[in-house]
């Protein structure tokens, strides 16, 4: 398997969409959530669910793919660079 450099979280790469003029407050508002939930993927505290994804794709006029691509690097990346217990096949 091909080893991935480290992704960023979904919520830097969507600091760079996000228009200068705007607060916070007014782009939660026009995504239709709290000041609290957009703050929190912007800090990598919450990552993108499958609705978040398709808010900021009508918003911001992309996909919902790859929201939820960004979010599914970051994830596995996070999972394969920490220790884990032995996992053992089940099939043959």
């Amino acid at each position: 398997m091909k080893k991935m450099h480290n992704p960023p979280h979904p919520g830097e790469v969507l600091r760079e969409y996000l228009p200068e003029t705007l607060t916070l407050v007014e782009v939660a508002s026009r995504l239709g959530v709290t000041r609290q939930a957009l703050s929190a993927v912007l800090n990598g505290r919450a990552g993108v669910s499958a609705e978040m994804a398709v808010r900021l794709s009508k918003a911001l006029g992309t996909s919902a793919d790859l929201w939820l691509g960004l979010q599914m690097q970051y994830d596995l990346w996070q999972v394969m660079n920490k220790p884990m217990p032995r996992v053992q096949r089940l099939a043959a």
